[in-house]
C-alpha cells in the first residue's frame, strides 16, 4: 500500500499499487466505493495487465483517510487526486474511472491536464442530477440535509442500498459520504458534460447495453467521445461482467 499527503493538514490518499511499464493507468472508484474491491479483478485481466496501475482510493473513502474539514466537493477531490498522483510521479496517466469518480476524472483532466492523456468513464455522472429522496445513491443521500443524514439518515440508505453495496460505503467516512453525494449532485460549472467534450485527449464512455442510448450520444461523438455499451452488466459493470468491460475497455484504451 502506497501514500500521500493531499491536503495542508496532513490528510492522506492510498493506493494500491501494481508494478509494469509506463505510462501509468490509474483506476478511480465511485461514491461509496473503494478502487481495490472494484477494480483488482480486472486491472489484472490479460488484457489489461502490463501497465503500472494505481487502484486509488478517493479522500473519505476505502483506505484513504475521512477528515471531516474537507467540503468533498469534485474541484477538491480532483485536486488531492493531482496531489497524490504528483507525489508518486505519475505524468500523462490512463484514467478509467468509474460513476463519481469518472466526474472527478473529468475535472482533473481540465484542472490537471499533464497529469492524464486518455479517460475512460464507466457510466460516469456527466450532468446535474436533482435529490431524489427514493434513491439509494447519491441523489438519495443528497435528499438529507448533513445532519439528517449524520443523525441517522445513513441507516435508510444502508437499508435501501443493500449489505453488498453497503460493504464498501461503510468504509467512507459519514460527512464525506454526504457531501461528496450533495456535489455530485450538483455537478460542476460548466458541466461535467461540457468539460468532457472540450478535452482534446482521447476519451470513451461506457455505459450498460441494457440501459439504451445514452442521452446526448450524437454531441458527444462528434466531439470524439467513443461511446461503448456494455453488454450483460448493471451500473457496476467492472463486478457484473469482468470479462467483458476487460474486453471493451482494451478496446477502447487502444483506439
Amino acid at each position: 500500500m502506497r501514500d500521500a499527503v493531499v491536503t495542508p493538514e496532513g490528510d492522506r490518499i492510498r493506493w494500491v499499487e501494481l508494478p509494469g511499464r509506463e505510462p501509468a493507468r490509474v483506476y478511480v472508484h465511485g461514491l461509496g466505493a473503494t478502487s481495490p474491491a472494484y477494480f483488482t479483478q480486472v486491472a489484472v485481466h490479460p488484457l489489461l495487465a502490463g501497465l503500472r496501475s494505481l487502484l486509488i482510493d478517493l479522500l473519505g473513502h476505502g483506505i484513504s483517510d475521512r477528515p471531516t474539514d474537507f467540503d468533498y466537493t469534485l474541484h477538491s477531490h480532483a485536486d488531492a487526486l493531482a496531489a497524490a498522483l504528483t507525489f508518486a510521479g505519475v505524468t500523462g496517466a490512463e484514467l478509467i474511472a468509474h460513476s463519481m469518480g469518472g466526474s472527478v476524472a473529468v475535472v482533473l483532466a481540465t484542472r490537471h491536464p499533464h497529469l492524464v492523456s486518455r479517460l475512460v468513464l464507466v457510466d460516469a455522472n456527466l450532468d446535474p442530477i436533482p435529490p431524489d429522496p427514493t434513491s439509494a445513491g447519491s441523489s438519495g443521500i443528497a435528499a438529507y440535509s448533513e445532519q439528517e443524514f449524520l443523525a441517522g439518515g445513513w441507516k435508510d440508505i444502508r437499508d435501501r442500498a443493500g449489505a453488498h453495496w453497503w460493504a464498501t460505503r461503510r468504509l467512507a467516512g459519514r460527512e464525506a459520504l454526504h457531501r461528496s453525494a450533495v456535489h455530485l449532485t450538483r455537478g460542476s460549472v460548466p458541466t461535467m458534460r461540457e468539460l468532457l467534450l472540450e478535452l482534446a485527449i482521447p476519451r470513451a464512455y461506457l455505459l450498460p447495453e441494457a440501459d439504451g442510448p445514452l442521452p446526448g450520444t450524437d454531441a458527444l461523438t462528434a466531439a470524439g467521445v467513443s461511446v461503448v455499451p456494455v453488454p450483460e452488466c448493471g451500473h457496476n459493470m467492472m463486478l457484473d461482467n469482468p470479462e467483458g468491460f476487460a474486453r471493451v475497455t482494451a478496446a477502447a484504451l487502444a483506439d
